[in-house]
């Protein structure tokens, strides 16, 4: 047996309801894909409507004792799920390469960061705090209380299969409710894999449920429209999240959206350009590109553009393509050839309007879903990938020379998830991050994903909070008792 198969032999394949492994209702079973191949690389249960019945009864069954524990006893599992992530870093890094992609390098940075999460919201179960206060005719006193909304119904995406699970899951937990949780049907490896960590950690039945589909929409409407489910979140792109708050409207449920992104990274004449170049191969190829947070449109100060640019593009240049699990590989395949297609089509639309190809610009020809590391120079604003996520391993550079017309253009867009812009002038520091609408922005620096921050967006990049001390009230209710004397 190699290495690779042990480490998928060691995922339970079932659904995951009411403290259990099951198989799907008939014994249906999903493929999964590895995209360094094209190949099959297992089978998971493939869930029905039944299915996810089930697990929302399994979910709301356990919600009222689980409500009831004690918020240390919450801590508790946290902590103990957090210390097992680390100690199984290998485990969890190989199975996202092999289910998503990204190199090995990369798949560990998101277990440190998905683990933390889980350690972040396990110190802040413990801090949930109403108040207490005198009203102002002193006739009668206000309290307020925190109390867990309930059963929460949660939709991951596969571009951070293990992240995006703990950053819903771990506030949940801390808060007191109970969930169902639908991952993507490209990667559900990886959130399989924490259902039997957080099993073994101590996660009381009903709690978690896990269920795997290749029918999201189909098993979870009925769920979203069901009056036991309180709370939907959803990570993934705009035109889904809009079609999940109409369902959700019904019963009017509460809702958290982290959606799309069209991301600016500009760069001021002033600007340290070896630290943009730094910062930009961060902001854009993280994740091979294949993030909401990434850079999507990159505005240039014209006095900067040549050196930047040239920089930028040896840089991308540079970059080893390959399978995620070869030693010194830095760029993996895309996930799928959707994805492949998607972006090709985006360089060409470019090109056909004036852009010109510094470097890469193309799929790899073979196996898998490869696409290479490309910069594009003057792009023209009507440019698709002017308007839409790349997602992908592209960076098209425009160029600006006013600072009020930037902003401008960098607002000029249905999103607003991050913003990131390098300069040495920090009265321009605050007067461009108060000017961008925007829910992150990001100076000098091209990552801003942290579990001590509140992360989200504004505009149709979605509402609500996910980490920070912010991230938990997505997972309680307030309640006002007054109390006459």
């Amino acid at each position: 047996m190699t290495k690779t198969s042990s480490v998928v032999e060691q995922v339970k394949k079932q659904l995951f309801i009411g403290g259990s492994w099951r198989d799907a209702e008939g014994g249906a079973t999903l493929e999964v894909d590895n995209p360094a191949t094209g190949g099959e690389l297992t089978r998971v249960a493939d869930g029905s409507v039944a299915d996810g019945d089930a697990a929302l009864t399994a979910a709301a069954d356990a919600q009222a004792e689980w409500a009831r524990s004690a918020p240390r006893d919450r801590s508790e599992i946290l902590r103990a799920a957090y210390e097992l992530i680390v100690e199984r870093t290998d485990v969890f890094a190989e199975l996202m390469t092999l289910e998503m992609g990204k190199p090995l390098a990369e798949s560990r940075g998101e277990v440190a960061y998905g683990a933390e999460f889980f350690r972040w919201f396990a110190e802040e179960a413990v801090r949930v705090s109403g108040r207490y206060s005198t009203a102002p005719n002193g006739a009668t006193r206000l309290m307020t209380m925190k109390q867990p909304v309930g059963p929460t119904l949660m939709i991951t995406p596969w571009n951070f299969p293990l992240a995006m699970g703990t950053r819903k899951i771990g506030p949940a937990v801390a808060a007191g409710c109970t969930m169902v949780v639908k991952p993507a049907a490209e990667t559900p490896l990886s959130m399989l894999y924490l259902a039997q960590v957080m099993e073994e950690a101590g996660l009381p039945a009903g709690v978690l449920n896990v269920v795997t589909t290749s029918r999201s929409g189909e098993v979870m409407e009925p769920l979203i429209r069901d009056p036991r489910a309180r709370k939907l979140t959803f990570t993934g792109s705009t035109p889904v999240g809009r079609t999940l708050i109409e369902q959700s409207a019904q019963q009017v449920l509460r809702v958290s959206m982290e959606l799309g992104g069209n991301a600016p990274f500009i760069v001021f004449d002033d600007a340290d350009i070896d630290a943009a170049v730094d910062g930009a191969m961060l902001a854009k190829m993280r994740n091979i590109g294949e993030a909401c947070t990434a850079a999507n449109r990159f505005f240039v100060h014209a006095d900067v553009a040549a050196e930047f640019s040239e920089k930028f593009a040896a840089r991308m240049a540079g970059l080893t393509v390959g399978d995620g699990l070869v030693d010194g590989v830095d760029v993996g395949p895309l996930i799928n050839a959707k994805a492949v297609d998607k972006v090709t089509g985006l360089v060409a639309d470019a090109t056909d309007r004036g852009a010109k190809v510094v470097t890469g610009g193309g799929k790899r020809e073979g196996s898998g879903f490869f696409f290479t590391p490309t910069v594009i120079t003057g792009l023209p604003g009507d440019a698709a990938m002017a308007r839409e996520e790349i997602f992908g391993p592209v960076a098209a550079i425009q160029t600006f020379t006013d600072e009020s017309d930037v902003i401008q253009r960098a607002n000029d867009t249905e999103y607003g998830l991050v913003g990131y812009f390098f300069t040495r002038d920090y009265a321009r520091v605050l007067r461009v991050s108060e000017a961008l609408e925007y829910g992150m922005v990001g100076v000098n620096q091209g990552v801003v994903s942290n579990p001590a921050a509140p992360f989200g967006g504004v505009k149709a990049s979605g509402f609500g909070r996910e980490g920070g001390f912010e991230g938990i009230e997505e997972y309680l209710e307030t309640k006002y008792v007054g109390l006459a004397l």
